[in-house]
């Protein structure tokens, strides 16, 4: 069994006192033998702060975004190598907020995928449908697509990566896939693994979609289900402590 990642996206939310008293709490809740992992998503100004914040505790650092090149005339993006000076151990790509506010191509979170693995980090690869995707009874077929771009462009270590399946009509709406649904997606994305790679049963598939402290021990108990890709929930600290103490309990 994966060991779960709870991994909180916090979205361009937070402040230097906001950070401090959340991580703080976070820190201090977490049990003293961790059976799962815990990781944070933060803006990139918060990065330093973060990592001074969680240094000696059991949470990884995370950015919320990477971008496709490695270095250059790029004016406000922050490259992998970037990230890297900060202790960044995950980084999101391909969020279906960056895909559909910043026209994000498959192509695009592919490379990116890419500049994340080069430098020593592990991308969390987000795919998920649209309402209107699912409705029409395209939702294998959508998420297939966009794993596909990644597999094809990074095949050789796509054994390294996390993949996040975040359905786009449940996230920030209170509307969440239901365990059956979630992990019937999941079955889908870890087949479509398996035929890229021998070690697909070691890489980790996240619920991305409205996942909280009411729905997680359902969530997590789904066989292909591995963790959770935190939004709202992650900015309450009860709630995420919640959520990394039913992770926990699925490892118990």
């Amino acid at each position: 069994m994966n060991k779960k990642l709870i991994a909180g996206n916090w979205k361009m939310n937070g402040s230097l006192a906001a950070n401090e008293a959340l991580l703080q709490a976070v820190v201090a809740g977490l049990p003293a033998s961790l059976a799962c992992e815990v990781a944070v998503a933060v803006p990139a100004p918060y990065l330093a702060q973060v990592q001074s914040l969680v240094a000696g505790a059991a949470v990884a650092v995370a950015a919320q975004d990477v971008s496709a090149h490695e270095a250059g005339a790029y004016t406000g993006e922050v490259s992998a190598a970037m990230l890297r000076d900060f202790a960044v151990r995950y980084a999101l790509a391909g969020h279906s907020e960056r895909r559909q506010y910043h026209g994000e191509t498959d192509h695009i979170v592919a490379l990116k995928t890419q500049r994340a693995l080069a430098a020593g980090i592990t991308p969390i690869v987000c795919v998920g449908e649209t309402l209107a995707e699912r409705e029409a009874g395209q939702t294998e077929a959508v998420v297939k697509r966009q794993l596909a771009a990644v597999i094809h462009l990074n095949g050789h270590c796509i054994s390294e990566v996390v993949v996040a399946y975040e359905p786009v009509w449940a996230i920030g709406t209170g509307k969440t896939a239901t365990p059956e649904q979630a992990q019937q997606v999941h079955a889908v994305l870890r087949a479509q693994l398996a035929a890229a790679s021998d070690k697909a049963a070691r890489i980790r598939l996240l619920y991305g979609g409205s996942m909280n402290a009411a729905n997680a021990a359902q969530l997590l108990a789904q066989p292909d289900i591995d963790g959770g890709l935190i939004g709202g929930a992650a900015l309450k600290a009860a709630d995420f402590l919640q959520i990394v103490a039913a992770a926990q309990s699925q490892a118990n």
